[in-house]
């Protein structure tokens, strides 16, 4: 049933309720609500680097010495050509992704090339998703105006845990992106990352406040920690699989008619763990090299691991 009054409380009992009970309640849930089919998207760094803002887990924050190096924005142009191969690869969705804290102002060149950006995806055919930055209303009017479908801005974690990760921007401000996308009419693409060193109960608190948003995110990527040398969690946390498929579960019965996206960190996953978490509730992907700077699963095994996912949906 779909509800907006989930509080930490709640969703921690849900999370850390018997597996069996958990795990038959999201397979119930998942097929009375979401889409069994595996969408396919893929994630494009359209401006690499340099990024103000210091979140402890970034390889594109100027504040750490990281292997990636400061990219330009790409041409209009490029972007086009990676968007018509990702669709022939079988992508339905493109995201663009820009190393900035906010987006440029309206009358900047930069943010006039996101929007021609925009456009060519979106004359594909496909989904446009963007993840730039804090962004207003104004701004984001225009990107759907341009076939803008989805903006992305994680909320990472929990709001006590935030400021453990990040300094330079508050929780509220992420919110506001948020709201400003909402009342602009662009779906909300929004989730978080495991392994920090959070707590089960900031897991449960993250997705509660997704879950009290109305209507929920129309899509929610669950990310795992990738370590990046350089960074403040370059050692990394972790987080066991179980407590990584206890999450997607949770999320799919939370936010019913979402795309739980699994995202970053999914190529330390087997086909029979994602198999798993596609039972329980994932039916998105990230395809292709790279999600921004990291590296992802290769080609040949997602062909192989969704016509697996294909014949598990027809049992």
């Amino acid at each position: 049933m779909l509800k907006h009054d989930w509080t930490a409380d709640s969703v921690l009992a849900l999370l850390t309720s018997p597996w069996d009970e958990l795990k038959a309640h999201a397979i119930e849930v998942h097929r009375e609500y979401a889409d069994s089919d595996v969408q396919q998207c893929e994630l494009l760094s359209v401006k690499t680097g340099g990024c103000p803002e210091d979140c402890g887990y970034c390889s594109q924050s100027a504040h750490y010495k990281t292997p990636v190096r400061p990219e330009p924005l790409l041409s209009v142009e490029t972007v086009a050509e990676k968007a018509k191969a990702a669709k022939e690869r079988g992508a339905t969705r493109f995201c663009l992704g820009a190393a900035w804290r906010d987006i440029p102002a309206e009358n900047d060149p930069r943010f006039s090339r996101v929007l021609g950006m925009i456009k060519a995806v979106s004359s594909e055919g496909m989904e446009v998703c963007c993840t730039l930055g804090m962004a207003t209303e104004g701004q984001l009017v225009k990107m759907k105006e341009a076939g803008l479908t989805a903006y992305n801005h994680n909320l990472d974690t929990s709001r006590e845990f935030y400021p453990k990760i990040i300094s330079t921007r508050t929780y509220d401000e992420r919110l506001d992106t948020l709201k400003s996308a909402r009342k602009a009419g662009v779906q909300l693409c929004c989730g978080g990352i495991l392994g920090m060193g959070e707590t089960e109960r900031d897991r449960a608190d993250m997705l509660a406040t997704l879950g009290q948003m109305n209507p929920h995110p129309e899509s929610v990527p669950i990310n795992l920690l990738v370590p990046i040398d350089g960074t403040p969690l370059e050692e990394g946390q972790g987080v066991t699989f179980e407590k990584f498929l206890r999450t997607v579960a949770t999320a799919r019965i939370v936010m019913p008619k979402s795309r739980v996206r699994l995202s970053a960190g999914r190529n330390t996953l087997t086909a029979e763990q994602q198999l798993q978490c596609f039972e329980v509730g994932a039916n998105s992907i990230f395809v292709g090299e790279k999600l921004l700077t990291a590296d992802n699963v290769d080609l040949p095994d997602d062909r192989a691991l969704l016509a697996l996912a294909a014949e598990q949906a027809t049992r």
